[in-house]
């Protein structure tokens, strides 16, 4: 019999942590959730301890981690724990895991919970790409599925060992805010965190610069990177303006918090960022401005019966060096640069001659990295000569290392200004 759940007390989420090396990431969901006021019971295999400690998970959760099915202060605890809960959440979820919930084996506390649970399991797999990919897994996967089991695929990015494909467990944003949206939480989302009341404005996409009506110049950008910055300073608090070259469609949960503002050319941006600037105490210039565009666009479309055309270039606005010269005092202003050779000398030029805060820099030569991908690395380079070095990750981590680094900024602003 399902237990009448109290609509008074907060959320109850399990939390398992299975043995593999993305268990560390599981920290950062715990934390989160907490944060978003749900009460998260953590229970590891023996096989995780290995990777995390349960000291870790026991201070950062509501209760004490629980690890064993033979605990003297609960003679059944997977009964209690299955009961007791309102989503059951398997962060990293390892190959054997999958195996031992489809088989519905239950040898230990976290499948032994997971079979004596009513609640909505979550699972969130973690492996290496050739075992993701195995058939046995991949129909284990099938099983979960058909009896309703809800499963938040893994990313493609660096693996262990230094591999780089599928399998690396989703980022813990995206595993908390799919816990939320299973507990019918969404509208948790923005109203805590560390940009609450902060106006950010972000840009992204490559801008189109038109030859004729149907033809123009443009770059391989695709948005992805600053969508990623909008969403992430938007599940911060922030209220956000993305002004965007690219068609990006925000998380429906964040949509409320970001206002899109197309733009197409070089000088529409410039004019959409200067406006929204003018109110902001934050401002990411992300986006793929091309560098050039035609001097004088063709009124009619160009045909190819009439010759090879003469198109003669000039330079598109700086946009980041107006914002600069435009900012007004506090307010944090970050660049992002593209590169594909000396890669922090250009930056650090680039952060000087710019005058901004931070300045991201990726080498967009390397496989994985920068245009049209889902993963990202970047340095972070600041004003006063430190540089943080993000490996290959999802463009939403690379989001909130950005943030935060910015967060960071804002504070130490407001510890140096007097209060009234």
């Amino acid at each position: 019999m399902e237990p009448v759940r109290d609509s008074l007390r907060p959320p109850r989420v399990v939390l398992g942590v299975c043995g593999g090396i993305a268990a560390y990431k599981a920290v950062d969901v715990c934390r989160r959730l907490v944060d978003a006021g749900v009460h998260v019971v953590p229970v590891m295999t023996v096989e995780a301890t290995r990777f995390v400690g349960e000291v870790t998970f026991s201070a950062l959760a509501s209760e004490p981690v629980q690890t064993s099915l033979f605990d003297e202060s609960s003679p059944i605890p997977h009964t209690v724990l299955g009961q007791t809960a309102d989503l059951v959440v398997v962060a990293p979820a390892t190959a054997q895991l999958l195996a031992r919930y489809a088989g519905g084996f239950s040898d230990d506390l976290l499948s032994a919970t997971l079979l004596a649970t009513r609640a909505p399991v979550l699972v969130c797999p973690a492996m290496h790409t050739e075992m993701w990919e195995h058939p046995a897994v991949q129909e284990n996967l099938a099983t979960l599925l058909r009896r309703g089991v809800h499963v938040l695929e893994p990313e493609e990015g660096r693996l262990a060992g230094g591999d780089v494909g599928a399998g690396r467990l989703a980022d813990p944003a995206t595993i908390a805010q799919r816990v939320l949206e299973l507990l019918g939480r969404d509208e948790v989302v923005g109203t805590q965190g560390d940009l609450v009341g902060v106006r950010v404005v972000v840009s992204a996409g490559g801008t189109r610069e038109p030859i004729d009506p149907v033809r123009f110049l443009t770059n391989r950008s695709s948005g992805k990177q600053g969508l990623a910055l909008a969403e992430s300073a938007a599940r911060r608090g922030a209220e956000v303006t993305l002004v965007t070259a690219a068609p990006l469609v925000v998380r429906p949960e964040l949509a409320a918090r970001v206002t899109v503002v197309g733009v197409e050319s070089a000088s529409d941006m410039e004019r959409a960022m200067l406006a929204a600037a003018a109110g902001a105490q934050v401002v990411v210039m992300a986006a793929a401005v091309a560098d050039f565009r035609p001097k004088a666009p063709a009124e009619h479309k160009l045909a190819k019966g009439d010759g090879v055309p003469e198109i003669v270039l000039e330079p598109t606005p700086d946009i980041l060096a107006a914002l600069s010269n435009a900012r007004r005092p506090g307010q944090v202003l970050v660049g992002f640069a593209a590169e594909t050779h000396d890669v922090l000398a250009h930056g650090r030029a680039k952060l000087e001659r710019k005058r901004v805060d931070l300045l991201v820099v990726n080498d967009v030569s390397q496989p994985g990295v920068g245009f049209d991908h889902d993963t990202n690395a970047v340095v972070i380079l600041d004003d006063a000569g430190s540089s943080f070095d993000i490996p290959l990750t999802t463009k939403s981590a690379v989001a909130d290392a950005v943030f935060d680094r910015v967060s960071a900024r804002l504070s130490a602003h407001e510890r140096k200004t007097p209060q009234p």
